[in-house]
């Protein structure tokens, strides 16, 4: 790890750093719950094969809006370096805004995901790490701890190091999983598709109905037993009013007091019905989509 505060040190490490292809950054924040936020550290890895922090910098940036609109200009807007955040939204709120270039979020990648494939609760980067690498027990109560004091503590300068280390391993597994989200349609096996499907069909009919017959038990239990909320569930009601009109007096309101109302209809099959011949004496706009539904054939005829 190498703990940068002198500026001269600061400037330099980040032009070399603007050398690099890919980055993996990670920042800290003091007074982050307050309405001035201030900018502490900026964590680097440029080498993802460090799994320890050996080669972390961090830039102490504390109240030096000089060193950080450097790190923007050299390295955040530069669109040949990848940078790759976690919650990227929230760091590049202090790292070049909407100027920034070349962004990748782990979080936004795990949230793309389905389900079966990144079976996580939620895409924390604790969560991922302990779920898609060898790191275990991550402790992240030091997150909270006051980023604007000076000196730091060791546990703090830790910490802050192991978290580039941490969104560097996720990103590589976040990548391999990509690959299997991002089949190549041209190359997908169509038997082994449909024999997987049928492999799993019959356990999701049963997790399927099972969900929805245990959460109209629980939403009935809670109507009849007056609980409004439990420590998993929150009941609701909501009352949607819908507003009609009968059409001739619509047309006739229309037309007597010569609104300006002309915009076209869906003539619907039971309309076209109603209108008869008629509909050949109005000028009609056809638009065509096409849709594709795929029809599962009966089980007992394809085994």
């Amino acid at each position: 790890m190498f703990y940068l505060t002198d500026n001269n040190d600061l400037k330099k490490c980040i032009e070399q750093l603007a050398t690099a292809n890919i980055l993996w950054i990670d920042t800290e924040v003091a007074d982050y719950n307050t309405r001035r936020p201030r900018l502490s550290l900026i964590q680097i890895l440029a080498d993802s094969q460090d799994l320890v922090g050996g080669l972390v910098y961090i830039l102490d940036v504390l109240d030096n809006p000089d060193l950080t609109n450097f790190f923007i200009d050299k390295i955040m807007v530069e669109p040949n370096i990848e940078k790759v955040f976690h919650n990227a939204r929230f760091d590049i709120k202090f790292l070049g805004k909407n100027e920034a270039k070349n962004i990748t979020c782990t979080w936004e990648i795990a949230k793309k995901l389905p389900y079966y494939i990144l079976p996580v609760p939620n895409f924390k980067l604790k969560t991922l790490v302990e779920n898609l690498t060898d790191f275990k027990n991550i402790d992240k109560e030091i997150q909270g701890s006051d980023w604007g004091q000076r000196p730091l503590t060791e546990k703090q300068l830790e910490y802050a190091k192991m978290d580039s280390v941490y969104l560097a391993q996720v990103h590589l597994a976040l990548f391999e999983l990509m690959k299997q989200n991002n089949s190549e349609p041209t190359a997908e096996n169509l038997d082994e598709l449909s024999q997987r499907y049928q492999d799993i069909l019959h356990e999701w009919k049963l997790l399927d109905s099972e969900i929805a017959h245990i959460l109209e038990r629980i939403k009935l239990a809670m109507q009849v037993q007056n609980i409004s909320e439990t420590s998993t569930f929150k009941l609701s009601a909501t009352e949607r009013v819908t507003q009609k009109v009968n059409f001739a007096e619509l047309a006739a309101i229309v037309q007597d007091r010569e609104i300006d109302l002309d915009f076209p209809i869906t003539v619907t099959q039971k309309l076209q019905k109603d209108f008869g011949d008629i509909i050949n004496e109005i000028s009609v706009n056809k638009e065509k989509t096409s849709s594709w539904k795929l029809t599962v054939k009966n089980l007992s005829d394809i085994n």
